[in-house]
């Protein structure tokens, strides 16, 4: 699905990426929260180079659009069916690139903004192909409310990042505590896939993940950036 987004102070940007690169357990506090959240791989283990999963173009949805939580996944009677909120930094790529170096990479960004990678649990933990289906059913990639360029974010390695459930704080944190940096993590994923005009990386969430219900509405708020807002809804089961 194409979304698109102001960039700060000049223009309209139409995402259509050609894939999305996300990090898993990036923040080390999140890492601590492996035992509630309970899903495959995901265990206390300090990662040594950057754990990358895909998110398929279909997730995205742009501000106030709902996350919308599928009636199919309670066929499969689940005991505790969560689909958590996870909220992110993301990174626009600029142009096409194939092995950048950590030195210039950051020489690549179209601009940056605020992502919530939804993730169905159950699919996680149950599913043998990993993460892959948890994590890209439609509207789990909500994105907005605005693409920030590099020249106008300030420190993106020094950004508070906060995620609100119906108000109340539940995420609250800074994109300094990244175990991977912003200039290595672009340079790690365009060595394993090359990047084109309009990819996106996801650069993982901070702890404080949980689940969401009909009729929530969640907030992804980063510094310099802005607040982006989405509703719940289940599936109309009609």
């Amino acid at each position: 699905m194409n979304i698109s987004l102001p960039i700060k102070n000049g223009g309209i940007y139409t995402l259509n990426p050609s894939k999305i690169v996300a990090l898993g357990l990036n923040y080390l506090e999140h890492i601590k929260e492996s035992q509630s959240v309970d899903v495959k791989n995901f265990t206390e283990e300090i990662p040594i180079e950057p754990i990358l999963f895909p998110k398929t173009p279909n997730v995205l949805i742009g501000p106030d659009q709902p996350v919308i939580l599928p009636e199919f996944v309670n066929q499969y009677n689940f005991e505790h069916c969560r689909t958590d909120h996870e909220a992110e930094l993301a990174i626009i790529i600029k142009d096409k690139v194939k092995n950048l170096s950590a030195e210039n990479a950051m020489d690549h960004i179209l601009g940056f903004t605020c992502f919530n990678d939804i993730s169905q649990r159950n699919l996680q933990k149950n599913d043998k192909s990993g993460w892959y289906r948890g994590k890209s059913l439609d509207t789990f990639g909500p994105i907005g409310p605005e693409i920030v360029p590099l020249k106008r974010i300030g420190d993106p390695q020094n950004l508070h990042i906060q995620c609100r459930l119906n108000g109340k704080i539940v995420q609250d944190s800074n994109t300094s505590h990244m175990i991977f940096k912003i200039p290595e993590i672009i340079a790690f994923v365009s060595k394993n896939f090359t990047l084109e005009s309009g990819d996106i990386i996801i650069t993982g969430t901070p702890s404080g993940v949980g689940p969401l219900a009909d009729g929530d509405l969640v907030e992804v708020e980063i510094e310099n950036i802005g607040i982006l807002s989405n509703p719940v809804k289940a599936e109309d089961q009609t």
